[in-house]
């Protein structure tokens, strides 16, 4: 039997990855999921928002807001265990997850990338940058990666991909427009993999 996925989705901004995915799971294109919880480092964050108005708890959990690393990492732990979440959505979250965390919840965090990884992939490579190095490179494609997150930046496994054509004329915020259209596709149809045993939790398939 395959055991249900209780999601915490961590953000820093708008959330519209985390709403591509609750509406996949409110419509029941992805069966055995719940989201149990969101986490933003942002207080004003828009993902906050979205859960709140869906009835989802919504925890604006800082750093800055512990005396340590160590009390934040137990402070983040000790919120996964009260809503039992045994699986973690990145969607937007601009800090780094504590490697403790990783490791507790090894091969059940996933996280979407702008590019085509391994390509454009990296500390420092996120929103817009990526873009503007796809442009800059004059790639003839780009698209989305959903991955598994481990202790090295965009370096997880591989679950899925999907391309996008970059057009001669295409700047930095026309092919982030088309990219996120792709992201709002692809992570649902991820978590669906996960959620009816597509990929195993506890050994990542090759």
């Amino acid at each position: 039997m395959i055991r249900p996925l209780n999601i915490a989705v961590f953000g820093s901004g708008r959330g519209s990855n985390f709403q591509a995915v609750l509406s996949a799971i409110q419509q029941g294109r992805i069966p055995n999921a719940d989201v149990r919880v969101v986490v933003s480092n942002n207080s004003s964050a828009g993902i906050l928002a979205i859960a709140r108005a869906n009835g989802i708890p919504a925890e604006h959990i800082s750093e800055k807001k512990f005396p340590t690393p160590e009390a934040f990492t137990e402070h983040l732990l000790a919120t996964l265990r009260l809503y039992d979440v045994n699986f973690i959505l990145l969607a937007g979250y601009m800090k780094r997850v504590p490697v403790r965390i990783i490791s507790e919840y090894r091969n059940r965090i996933i996280n979407i990338h702008p590019a085509l990884l391994p390509k454009f992939g990296g500390q420092g490579m996120y929103g817009m940058r990526v873009h503007e190095a796809v442009v800059a490179a004059r790639e003839h494609f780009s698209g989305a990666t959903v991955h598994i997150v481990d202790e090295e930046y965009d370096r997880g496994k591989i679950i899925v991909q999907k391309k996008v054509a970059v057009a001669p004329d295409d700047t930095a915020e026309s092919l982030a427009a088309k990219v996120l259209a792709i992201e709002h596709e692809l992570y649902p149809e991820a978590v669906r993999m996960f959620a009816v045993g597509g990929v195993l939790l506890d050994e990542v398939v090759e």
